[in-house]
């Protein structure tokens, strides 16, 4: 089914790669259809706990496809939404906010780890920024560019990028759309963590695997709605959503075998989490 991303899943972990090398994975909207198709089956599929999203061979993403850059340009907008791939990934009970064309990644149920290991371009990095950890290789360089083609700040990247990385580097990454390397992404808050090239995939993988070992995923799941949810609360209101759901999380079998396995000197065997 899938043409333009290759979809992997290898206990705990589904691996997402943009697959369109020859082009540097320059975002179609076909490839869009399939990314979010591949992460709603990775969300329902109990094998999974994380899901990586990568690039083939030496990009992440260019940003979108100048083809289609150039259609919009001479007044083609129209859209035809892939009916095979038609799915609806995410918390159907999430704020509208993150349900959107690609903020939906902020309401999956399950980690999303974006492995940057390349440039990434455009509207890439919004993309990217709806992740909830980016690795990324030393290889990787990052351009909004979006000033650079008479577009505007796409994608709830002016909502995002002021987040993780402060008001004055957000403004200079917009509106210069100069190029920054990793060292000065991880040095901004852009990424989590930069490693060496081929250290990459290795280390995201194992990131994961410490994830499904050690974390309860029904509490990844409550605490990633809480820690994006909060953000548009006041504290009061974040305080007692968080008392709420601290009480409820007495009653689930996690909380008897967190507290277990720790007195006990062993890993916990938290459940995974299935969804009807």
């Amino acid at each position: 089914m899938y043409e333009q991303i290759l979809y992997e899943v290898e206990d705990p972990i589904a691996t997402i790669t943009l697959n369109r090398p020859e082009r540097l994975n320059a975002w179609t909207d076909r490839m869009g259809d399939e990314l979010r198709h591949a992460v709603a089956a990775a969300e329902t599929d109990p094998n999974v706990v994380a899901i990586v999203i990568t690039g083939g061979g030496r990009g992440f993403c260019a940003g979108a496809d100048l083809k289609g850059l150039e259609a919009i340009s001479a007044g083609d907008r129209s859209r035809e939404a892939s009916t095979e791939l038609a799915a609806e990934p995410g918390d159907a009970t999430a704020d509208l906010s993150f349900r959107g064309p690609y903020t939906f990644l902020m309401s999956v149920r399950k980690p999303v780890i974006a492995a940057i290991n390349g440039p990434c371009a455009g509207m890439a990095v919004p993309i990217a920024l709806c992740a909830d950890l980016r690795f990324a290789s030393d290889r990787a360089v990052f351009t909004t560019a979006f000033v650079q083609r008479g577009l505007i700040a796409e994608w709830g990247i002016s909502w995002l990028l002021p987040r993780l990385v402060g008001t004055a580097h957000a403004m200079d990454l917009i509106l210069s759309a100069r190029k920054i390397d990793a060292a000065e992404a991880e040095r901004i808050g852009l990424v989590n963590r930069v490693l060496p090239h081929d250290e990459l995939l290795p280390h995201v993988r194992d990131y994961a695997v410490h994830l499904a070992e050690n974390c309860s995923p029904t509490s990844m799941m409550v605490m990633k709605r809480q820690i994006y949810q909060d953000l548009t609360k006041s504290l009061e209101d974040a305080h007692e959503v968080a008392v709420s759901e601290m009480i409820a999380s007495f009653d689930r079998p996690d909380f008897k075998e967190g507290v277990s396995s720790f007195l006990e000197k062993r890993k916990p065997g938290f459940e995974r989490i299935r969804f009807e």
